[in-house]
């Protein structure tokens, strides 16, 4: 107790505070979303995203190097196809635009490692995660063509399968249409508590997903509830979940540290399109120091109890890690 204690002494030195940081970053924590487009020598600019794009497919392979130069070892695709139909059978074609993504990138740089998320509101002409049926999502018929999406997905060279559509049963559908295909050593990584959140607007700018008619709240979780998202994530790995992931990740910390607390599982958090727009937002305008903010939000996250964060700044924050060493 004071005097004799003093907890201060630790900080007097920037070596000594280094060699007691309890949480650090590496570019092994990162994953960096990446929306792929058809045509050619398209990067279209996320007007509510500065700094990311829509690519088309040389140069989805052109960032990917670029990534992977400065260590940021895997990406997560998202898809803008040119046509969208009812039901999403769009994203389950050989020559699906995400699927043409994952073939060129394994063509030149087969290390990378590519989580294909698997999800119908790009695909679909009404916006929302799955087939509509008297004004709803139906969550059966959903299932049939995520497994579908799924199994393509992984022929095309995915690594990792990623369901990010909260259909009940998802994961268990998906890991029998894999195992049935012969692909068992491809892992999920479930959106397994997926909020009902506005911090995702600027992504359905992105993927030109924003929904045509009503909301997601009946099949994204309510924002107000903690236990329920435990029952989600139990249920997740009782059905074959490898990685289970909560989504968004700055306002949901607590249930990064439930989860850790809870599940011996890899743990995945997603630092959503909200998230990062409101930092270059704020940044823009001379409030706040972007690299300084960008770490400390990381950081917490990481300190929360995630193994993976999938952000938009896995590049700058691999970056910022080089600058500090």
């Amino acid at each position: 107790m004071y005097p004799q204690t003093r907890l201060r002494r630790l900080r007097y030195n920037a070596t000594l505070r280094q060699m007691v940081s309890e949480t650090s970053l590496s570019a092994n924590d990162f994953v960096q979303p990446l929306f792929v487009v058809y045509g050619e020598n398209k990067k279209n600019s996320i007007k509510s995203m500065p700094g990311q794009f829509q690519l088309s497919v040389e140069n989805l392979v052109a960032e990917c190097k670029e990534l992977a130069q400065i260590g940021v070892k895997s990406v997560l695709l998202f898809g803008i196809p040119e046509h969208k139909d009812e039901h999403g059978h769009v994203a389950c074609q050989h020559n699906g635009i995400v699927q043409e993504g994952i073939r060129a990138i394994k063509k030149e740089l087969p290390e990378m490692y590519i989580i294909a998320d698997v999800c119908n509101c790009e695909y679909t002409t009404h916006g929302h995660c799955g087939t509509i049926f008297d004004g709803d999502v139906d969550n059966d018929l959903t299932l049939v063509t995520l497994a579908m999406q799924s199994v393509s997905l992984a022929e095309a060279g995915a690594d990792m399968i990623a369901p990010s559509d909260m259909m009940d049963g998802r994961v268990d559908a998906i890991r029998t249409a894999l195992d049935d295909a012969g692909f068992l050593k491809i892992p999920i990584m479930s959106y397994s508590a997926k909020y009902a959140s506005g911090f995702y607007g600027p992504f359905r700018d992105a993927a030109e997903s924003a929904p045509q008619f009503g909301d997601r709240k009946t099949y994204q979780m309510d924002p107000a509830n903690s236990d329920e998202a435990m029952r989600e994530i139990e249920q997740d790995i009782l059905e074959g979940a490898d990685i289970v992931m909560v989504k968004p990740a700055l306002s949901y910390l607590d249930i990064i540290r439930r989860t850790k607390d809870d599940f011996n599982i890899p743990i995945a958090a997603y630092s959503v399109s909200g998230e990062y727009s409101m930092i270059k937002a704020a940044a823009a305008n001379g409030w706040i120091d972007e690299k300084r903010i960008m770490m400390e939000m990381l950081t917490s996250i990481k300190r929360a109890g995630a193994d993976i964060i999938i952000t938009y700044f896995a590049k700058d924050a691999v970056l910022q890690l080089k600058s500090q060493n």
